[in-house]
């Protein structure tokens, strides 16, 4: 597998990157996690969203689902395809239909009448492994303030594991358990006053690389008004494995 990050920055988009967004190519199969502002316009430097196998969104923030509505765009008005017209697989949380619905809606009055369902199969994530392509997909809950999942891609006997938005917790030390590659949100430097349940710190994201016995750990999600380089230096204080935070269009293999 490669991961290409197509955006990086947490929460909003920063000044050297768009969003979340990821993704993970196996050949000639891809699947996105995460689709935050600005991601499609980078996923375009890389692949055509046609070939796409699936979309993963781990939660619904705008931050890492907003350019969905982009995505159904394109696939819906882009002439002379590269393939034939299909519905794209999106497996997301519970109100993934309904939000993405609202989102793309021109107007209040519109929003009765909006259907995405031409060019998107919306299904729900759920604690089962599913199928993308020659992808293997399982998601845990995890601690957010909304309905949020990390997720674990398999193929072809490697693992990435990506946190999603997610405050220490059990189910994601579970998940992330022995992943050649521990893609993890680090949003902020570690200090006891942070809320809880909410997300990673440096040396959070590295306590649960040293404890799932990551093969390499990357850091990501790094609000643009914190120090990459503080976030890192913590990581690295607790994990002695490779770690390095990503940059936006970069690759990196698993």
């Amino acid at each position: 597998m490669r991961l290409t990050v197509l955006g990086c920055s947490g929460s909003m988009p920063g000044p050297d990157s768009p969003a979340a967004g990821y993704l993970v190519r196996a050949g000639e199969h891809a699947i996105a996690l995460d689709l935050g502002n600005g991601t499609i316009g980078a996923m375009l430097r890389h692949i055509d969203p046609f070939v796409l196998d699936a979309v993963a969104l781990s939660h619904l923030h705008p931050d890492h689902c907003a350019d969905m509505t982009a995505l159904v765009v394109y696939l819906r008005y882009r002439p002379t395809p590269p393939g034939a017209r299909r519905r794209l697989p999106v497996y997301g949380p519970s109100e993934t239909a309904t939000r993405l619905a609202r989102a793309y809606a021109p107007s209040a009055a519109e929003l009765a009448t909006t259907d995405l369902s031409d060019v998107l199969d919306i299904r729900p994530l759920s604690n089962g492994a599913v199928r993308m392509g020659p992808f293997e997909l399982t998601a845990a809950p995890v601690a957010h303030p909304c309905e949020s999942y990390a997720l674990r891609v398999r193929q072809g006997g490697t693992t990435l594991v990506y946190t999603g938005d997610s405050g220490p917790c059990d189910e994601l030390s579970k998940l992330a358990a022995g992943a050649d590659l521990l893609l993890a949100e680090a949003t902020w430097t570690d200090d006891p006053s942070r809320p809880k349940d909410l997300h990673l710190s440096g040396v959070q994201a590295g306590r649960l690389a040293a404890t799932a016995g990551a093969g390499r750990l990357l850091l990501t999600h790094i609000a643009p008004w914190t120090d990459p380089s503080a976030v890192l230096a913590e990581a690295r204080e607790v994990f002695d494995g490779p770690v390095d935070v990503v940059a936006a269009g970069r690759s990196y293999d698993v």
